[in-house]
């Protein structure tokens, strides 16, 4: 199946139907602006609308009524919203009817399941024009005298889109006889506003007919390997693709979810092999498990003369035969048992087995396009014809006995319908005029049924009112609450009884009676029964989208499930599901492990688990990341203390095809006690827990061990929060601050904030604005002041990747993102520290909750066992250590002392006193000798946090005895210290996936990064860590390279200043490693960076033109420190400032000392370049003088046309406060005094 050109078609379908259908409501006056009233000149036989040309467009005869009932039904709605989103909900939902049809008519046209067996979208033949339209005698259609005139004229006149849509209006109105719930009479405004064409070839029919291969819906064309290529699912894929842009735009919204975007968001298709997962092991169980004894003891042998294990495997063996006799490979048979068990099951099936297929009744209260239903009507018939049905009885027997089914939305449910019906027509060629119908519906609400309908129902019936009135009042807003709804009892044979009566009856009021109350009947009879087998897959959604009514409800009827739909859907379906039968589910995992569920499980642990299939994400092909984590599971409503279930565990598999196929080879499969799980904290379904893991928790906890809390809301991140780097550092401060200083500061102070995955230490990146004591921080509670600035562990509440934990020293305030943990013992702090940064807790945390989010109470309930307290704690140590000095290596850390490939001049100075001089100092002078000095201390670094790391997860795996379940093994890609390769060729595959990495260009661009520093008197070459970073300069720090006098450094393409940027580089390079090597060292430099140039300078100058300040903003998280002033694409002009050395002095420095400075060297070499064409002998000469020329000239303009900006926010003299940030700043500098923004600073 091309599901490609399936999505491209159905989005592209519905935005050009809604289009069409827009436009044609706008030929009468309605459009997205409002309604607009007919012309005066109108009369009751003919309306007139002005519609902007000479001659004003005229609607008459049935048109009439039918825009009165088209703007009749958009006010309605506008009652209950307004008028633009009625105009666009009741036009979208004409092009979704429409849509429906269209591929419904496909879909039968293909397989020949029209009765006329005449083509209506395409032809036999292949040519464009429709068979239908070519042969419209001969489809059977009842024409009027009237139409068959209209026909011939059409035909004659050669008005083929004209004719075409008269045709198909005919065929849909004749198909409602066979299929009424899908096409509805469309004598109504849907009509009106269809608007089709044959002939144009970028119409919808068209491309229906061209785009979608025809096999993908032909059920009977077989690939090579025989399987079928089409399906009736084709209509669900056409369903889920048609739904993308809605769903995309109401997850884009911010606000709640409305009931009619319901729908959209909580669609999702059902991958093949998880629906018949699901239903072979629950529908396809109870007919197996009538039959699965049978073969146990066919050897002779009775159950004194086996073992109980032998018995066991028999009765599997046994079933997995009649499962392949079947066909149903998805099927698991029932875990071994033990004896007592197995005689508990045996009696509960005694007393519940079918005694006819008719008997069952099988439920999907959440159908979409009735993917579940089509299969489970398959399943259904393998069971009739081995009880002897022939196809034709048994498809009958599925509709009227064994298949229900239920959606809130309308049009899902007639494509569910449809895909019912397809699938009996495909065993029975006369089903369609049998008039035989299945029990699949859309929710209907009581909402406008009025009261005289109601009394005309009710017939003076007290019992009948009574029953009406309760059927009514549970099911207003019902398309707000879908299956999730209950039914008080009524006597429905009652009810149909007086139904009855009404078909037969000549009354007004019938045909309201039918088309409201007969619906809503039919609903609440579905919603009311108990079933053997509920199958589904329920809406996802989360409490917070959901709006305001559906939220009350949830939390008063389903208060241990509330946290999302699907959870309500489990408690639903559960209630739905008869004793001792089966309830099968596809559902987001959370539920399995979240607190929020944990009374939910309590109640699911009072049912037995047949089966699971632990997805975990990517489960659905089109769903991506690690957000959407799913679990498929098979229940049954019974109760039997010890029974064990079978689970497969799917989570490490990482596309839908990888799981499936892990699943059909029997790997990753557990057995499991679910009375086990009440002995973990919280009872998740840790079916994969050891014996050992679970014992663990019987051991002193992380709670009883020391203290947690969820950290700061600033609640105005804007207000409170900096990266260090942006503010003054002065004004940070460092190090314990006690409560009375706390009370009465005006600072910030360190603050952690979770982060990416980095082990042991770092992540230290942010500060926190104290003010007022913290008055208007969102959460800073007192009886945590305790806690603050003291020293602890930490980690991110957010973990896409493996766990990490943190150490941190005095000093910082804490985030809810960086929840901490302090020990009551701080001897025990990095003991504690190592176990959660060791495998065990990985295994130990998989129980307690997988998902991506680690809160404080799933640390808190982790077992801790010491042992072995002081190797782990030295080992612990030296890998803080490794930590902060590869954090610290780097300048965004406020910890920077020196870059690693650049020695300060107490260094150079200390060689050259050496007696080695010589030889210490023909190594020191080259960059390539430190860089791989450098290297190689990272890798020895590296080395060796992975072996002590090894060694911790040996240590502790012995500790808890997991010696037969984990490995100490480490991943080099989870080793979070750097390694440094010189290309990322040189990258080993091991290290593919890990953020810790990097190449020489990388030390490179850092280099030339800590060398702009010292241009700007950040660093110094005489001092350790930040010479300036605001506050008071001081002019003896700098003595070795004295820093740019003015803070600005220009940036030009060819080397026209002294003292532009790749002049002070030379300088620099001179200064930090002596003159002798500096024709080398720019080599060096050239070759890392790469680029194009003829020299090592050019290469150079080239980077900084066109890639230092990307990187630069990558580095400092687009919080720059150093700003581009950019004149544009020409490269006229360019120049680096230093945020905390500026005044409001600088961009009038900047203007006058160098833009004017760059305006006059272009007006000089473009007078050079006009002589040399003017005096110049030589054709090359004269040809690369005049592009040059032309270069300038560009460059010239661009300049002249910048300095007209930059004028003004000099004579702004605008003034900065580091305080507000680099966001802030970044417009403030860019916007002059009358407010007009002047774009004068590249973007970041």
């Amino acid at each position: 199946m091309n599901k490609t050109a399936i999505k491209n078609f159905a989005i592209w379908a519905r935005n050009k139907l809604i289009a069409d259908i827009q436009y044609r409501a706008g030929l009468m006056g309605i459009t997205a602006d409002g309604i607009k009233d007919p012309l005066p000149q109108s009369t009751g036989t003919m309306e007139f609308y002005d519609i902007g040309t000479s001659e004003p467009y005229a609607i008459s005869g049935d048109a009439i009524p039918q825009r009165k009932k088209l703007v009749e039904v958009i006010r309605k709605k506008e009652n209950d919203s307004n008028y633009a989103t009625a105009y666009k909900y009741i036009l979208e939902e004409v092009a979704y009817t429409w849509f429906n049809r269209l591929i419904a008519i496909r879909f039968m046209e293909v397989n020949d399941y029209l009765p006329s067996h005449i083509r209506v979208l395409s032809s036999e033949s292949g040519k464009i024009e429709p068979d239908l339209v070519t042969t419209p005698f001969d489809a059977e259609l009842a024409f009027t005298s009237a139409e068959e005139e209209t026909v011939l004229r059409l035909k004659t006149e050669n008005k083929l889109d004209e004719l075409f849509r008269l045709l198909f209006i005919k065929q849909c109105n004749a198909l409602n006889e066979i299929l009424p719930a899908l096409f509805e009479k469309t004598s109504d405004y849907t009509e009106l506003l269809l608007n089709l064409s044959v002939v144009d070839r970028e119409g919808v029919v068209y491309h229906l007919a061209h785009d979608i291969p025809e096999q993908d819906f032909d059920i009977t064309h077989l690939d090579e390997d025989g399987n079928p290529t089409g399906q009736v699912e084709i209509i669900g894929w056409l369903y889920q693709y048609y739904n993308t842009e809605p769903k995309n735009a109401a997850f884009a919204k911010n606000g709640k979810i409305t009931k009619e975007e319901i729908p959209a968001v909580t669609q999702l298709f059902t991958p093949d092999w998880i629906v018949r997962y699901m239903v072979e092991n629950s529908l396809g169980r109870i007919f197996i498990d009538k039959r699965k004894e049978q073969g146990v003891y066919a050897d002779g042998r009775g159950l004194d003369e086996m073992s109980w294990d032998e018995v066991e495997a028999k009765r599997i063996s046994n079933e997995e035969e009649i499962a392949g006799q079947m066909g149903w490979k998805y099927y698991l048979p029932e875990a071994a048992q033990t004896r007592e068990v197995r005689q508990q099951l045996d009696e509960v099936q005694k007393q519940n087995e079918y005694k006819d297929v008719r008997d069952i009744k099988v439920i999907d209260p959440c159908m979409g396009s009735g993917h579940i239903l089509v299969y489970a009507f398959d399943v259904l018939m393998k069971m009739y014809e081995n009880d002897g049905y022939s196809q034709r009885d048994a498809a009958q027997c599925i509709l009227e006995h064994n298949l229900f089914g239920l959606d809130i939305d309308e049009r899902a449910a007639q494509l569910a319908y449809f895909a019912v019906m397809m699938k009996a027509r495909q065993y029975d060629r006369r089903i369609f005029s049998r008039g035989i119908q299945p029990h699949v519906y859309a929710i209907a609400e009581s909402n406008d049924i009025d009261t005289y309908t109601r009394d005309y129902f009710a017939n003076n019936d007290p019992k009948l009112r009574a029953a009406l009135d309760s059927i009514m009042n549970d099911l207003r807003d019902a398309k707000e609450y879908g299956s999730i709804l209950t039914m008080a009892p009524v006597d429905f044979a009652a009810l149909y009884s007086r139904m009855d009566e009404v078909q037969n009856d000549i009354s007004l009021y019938r045909e309201s009676a039918l088309n409201t109350i007969l619906p809503l009947i039919r609903v609440a009879e579905v919603l009311a029964q108990q079933y053997d087998v509920v199958v589904t897959n329920p809406p996802y959604m989360g409490s917070s989208n959901m709006d305001a009514r559906l939220s009350d409800f949830v939390k008063k009827r389903y208060p241990d499930s509330k946290s999302d739909l699907f959870a309500v859907f489990i408690e639903r379906c559960g209630q739905m599901t008869g004793k001792n039968r089966y309830q099968a589910m596809i559902t987001q995992h959370a539920w399995m492990f979240l607190s929020s569920f944990e009374k939910l499980r309590a109640k699911l642990l009072l049912k037995d688990t047949i089966n699971m299939a632990h997805l975990g994400p990517r489960a659905f092909e089109e769903i991506g990341g690690e957000v959407v984590q799913t679990t498929s599971f098979v229940l049954k409503n019974s109760h039997i203390a010890d029974y064990k279930g079978t689970y497969c565990r799917l989570i490490e598999q990482t596309t839908q095809q990888d799981k499936e196929d892990v699943f059909l080879q029997g790997k990753n499969r557990y057995t499991a006690q679910q009375s086990n799980f009440s002995k973990i904290p919280g009872s998740p379904v840790a079916y994969w827990a050891s014996p050992n893991l679970i014992h663990s928790f019987e051991s002193m906890n992380l709670a009883e061990r020391g203290f947690s809390y969820q950290g700061i809301i600033t609640g105005d991140v804007n207000h409170f929060l900096r990266l260090w780097y942006e503010v003054n550092i002065d004004d940070i401060t460092f190090g314990e601050v006690d409560s009375i200083v706390l009370q009465n500061s005006e600072t910030y102070y360190p603050y952690i904030k979770g982060g990416a995955y980095n082990k042991w230490y770092g992540n230290l990146e942010y500060v926190l604005k104290w003010e007022n004591n913290g008055a208007g921080l969102v959460r800073s509670r007192t009886e945590n002041r305790n806690y603050f600035f003291k020293a602890g562990i930490t980690w991110s509440l957010i973990t896409t990747s493996s766990l990490s934990f943190r150490w941190f020293d005095k000093g910082f305030l804490c985030d809810v993102s960086g929840s901490s943990y302090f020990p009551n013992d701080e001897n025990e702090t990095l003991y504690i520290l190592s176990f959660l940064n060791s495998s065990v807790s990985v295994a130990v945390l998989s129980i307690i909750n997988p998902t991506i989010n680690l809160n404080i109470k799933d640390i808190m309930l982790m077992p801790l066992i010491t042992n072995n307290i002081q190797t782990v704690s030295k080992l612990t140590e030296q890998c803080i250590s490794f930590s902060k000095a590869d954090w610290d290596s780097y300048e965004t850390s406020w910890d920077f002392q020196q870059h690693p490939l650049a020695p300060l001049a107490c260094e150079r100075q200390e060689q050259e006193n050496s007696q080695f001089y010589s030889s210490r100092m023909e190594k020191f002078g080259h960059i390539s000798w430190h860089y791989e000095k450098w290297a190689k201390e990272c890798e020895d670094r590296f080395v060796q946090m992975k072996a002590n790391e090894e060694e911790l997860n040996l240590i502790f795996i012995n500790i808890y005895g997991l010696q037969d379940e984990l490995t100490p093994d480490v991943a080099d890609k989870d080793v979070t210290v750097h390694r440094i390769f010189d290309t990322k060729d040189d990258v080993p595959e091991s290290m593919q996936g890990s953020n810790y990495y990097r190449t020489k260009r990388d030390e490179i661009v850092s280099l030339l990064s800590y060398a702009v520093g010292c241009m700007f008197g950040r660093y110094s070459l005489d001092v350790d860590g930040l010479a300036y970073a605001g506050g008071d300069w001081d002019d003896g720090k700098y003595k070795t390279f004295l820093p740019d006098r003015d803070g600005i450094l220009p940036i030009t393409d060819e080397e026209y200043l002294e003292d532009d940027i790749v002049s002070r580089l030379c300088g620099w390079l001179k200064a930090v490693y002596g003159a002798d090597t500096l024709e080398e060292n720019l080599d060096f430099i050239a070759g890392a960076l790469g680029g194009k140039g003829n020299s090592s300078r050019e290469i150079i100058r080239s980077y900084f033109l066109k890639d230092f300040f990307k990187d630069h903003c990558k580095t400092y998280q687009k919080r720059p420190i150093y700003w581009l002033f950019d004149s544009g694409k020409q490269n006229g002009f360019k120049a680096l400032i230093y945020l905390h050395r500026y005044t409001p002095d600088t961009i009038g420095n900047l203007r006058v000392d160098y833009l004017h400075k760059m305006q006059r060297v272009y007006e000089s070499e473009i007078n050079r370049m006009q002589d040399m064409i003017d005096h110049s002998t030589n054709a090359r000469e004269v040809a690369a003088s005049t592009k040059r020329k032309e270069k300038l000239q560009k460059q010239l303009k661009e300049c002249r046309d910048y300095d007209e900006m930059i004028a003004h926010l000099a004579l702004s003299r605008i003034e900065l406060d580091l305080d507000d940030g680099v966001k802030v700043n970044y417009e403030k500098i860019q916007t002059a005094s009358d407010g007009k923004k002047y774009a004068v600073l590249a973007k970041i």
